[in-house]
């Protein structure tokens, strides 16, 4: 059964991170604004952070898990082969509104499918769960990028488009073969009322909150790094879609460790691998300006993502121990809206400071960013009442 989970989360998850970097493609190729590509960007994430704890709330409340995921893929696809004719062809505006219809249901591709794992897994199986499962959203992050790259230089950024359309249809295949699993939470209390829940205790459980500051925070450098990985490729010599092989060597390193060093973090509360490992990630990218060619470059990507990988099985584990069963599908999506939004903010955020500052100084930004997310993640560990009781 976990085999068929992973199977249509990782397909699903692969389209999502074919998206990411193709649509800055799509949009640099056609229209050479590094703003519209952010805004494009920010358009694909930013409705997550009002869908997700909708789409969390309703989760554990129905039954048909598998059509709201299925549902997400379709619309997935659909947009992508809109984007085909509308990208440079349509007044700017509507490249980044129609990227916002696939981006409602974008917290179902990861906290979704993440939010069914303590329903089809037993508990004493979690860990080793949480790190395949990690390692099917590296997978993902590794093809994903890597392919877009490779199509869109062996054929066209609009083949990359319609590859993603054809996985998001494999993955509603897949989809389709997981069991019907039961309600999470019984519907005793208004759907308005179930939602806050969910978002009251991500804001009260100092553990928890931790973790989710941190993660959230690390997205939103994630978002700058996907505009400014294919403007850094000129100074390189390298064309922008080179850009994708990088991310496929994070992620090599990334996934690296979280399947080697999975079953020992049990030994550490999660919080504290996921704070230690963002500030690890972030002094890595203090070198990445150092690198004088691609392929330095490319190692040096390995390298930062073998210190990032501990952080994501981390990251599930501390939804799964400090939350129950009856909140899991509202604390995975709607983390998981927050951190689409804040990666939406990073996007077009540098859409605009990076032509002004330059890639170099970019890089350094996000070494710095990473290491005050961990930094602040730190400080919101404190309970309210623990700092009163202090003082």
């Amino acid at each position: 059964m976990l085999a068929r989970y992973l199977t249509a989360a990782t397909l699903a998850r692969v389209a999502a991170e074919m998206v990411a970097f193709t649509l800055v493609l799509l949009v640099l190729d056609r229209t050479d604004s590094a703003a519209l590509a952010g805004l494009t960007g920010a358009g694909y994430a930013l409705p997550a952070i009002v869908t997700g704890p909708l789409l969390g709330a309703w989760l554990d409340r129905t039954q048909h898990r598998r059509a709201a995921l299925a549902l997400s893929q379709a619309a997935l696809g659909a947009v992508m082969l809109a984007m085909l004719a509308v990208v440079g062809h349509s007044p700017h505006w509507v490249t980044p509104v129609l990227a916002a219809v696939a981006g409602t249901t974008l917290p179902l591709i990861s906290g979704g499918f993440t939010s069914m794992l303590p329903s089809l897994v037993p508990s004493e199986r979690l860990p080793r769960a949480n790190s395949l499962e990690a390692a099917s959203f590296g997978a993902a992050t590794i093809t994903g990028p890597a392919a877009a790259a490779t199509i869109a230089a062996a054929v066209s950024v609009e083949a990359a488009a319609v590859v993603i359309a054809l996985t998001a249809a494999l993955s509603i295949l897949a989809i389709s073969r997981l069991p019907s699993l039961p309600t999470a939470h019984k519907a005793q209390e208004p759907f308005l009322a179930s939602v806050v829940a969910g978002l009251t205790h991500l804001a009260r459980t100092p553990r928890l909150r931790a973790s989710t500051v941190t993660t959230t925070l690390l997205m939103g450098v994630i978002g700058m790094l996907l505009i400014t990985l294919p403007l850094h490729m000129a100074s390189l010599g390298m064309p922008r879609s080179a850009a994708g092989y990088l991310w496929t060597a994070l992620e090599l390193g990334s996934v690296t460790t979280a399947l080697l060093l999975g079953r020992f973090q049990t030994r550490w509360r999660p919080e504290h691998v996921v704070m230690l490992s963002v500030a690890a990630y972030g002094l890595a990218f203090t070198a990445w300006p150092l690198a004088s060619s691609f392929v330095v470059l490319l190692l040096l990507a390995v390298f930062t993502g073998l210190l990032e990988g501990p952080m994501l099985p981390a990251m599930f584990s501390a939804r799964q121990v400090y939350s129950p069963l009856a909140l899991q599908g509202r604390v995975a999506t709607t983390a998981a809206s927050l951190r689409v939004g804040a990666a939406a903010v990073g996007q077009a955020a540098a859409g605009l400071l990076v032509p002004a500052i330059g890639t170099d100084a970019a890089l350094l930004l996000i070494a710095a960013s990473l290491v005050g997310a961990s930094a602040l993640g730190y400080v919101s560990s404190y309970s309210t009442k623990a700092v009163a009781d202090a003082g």
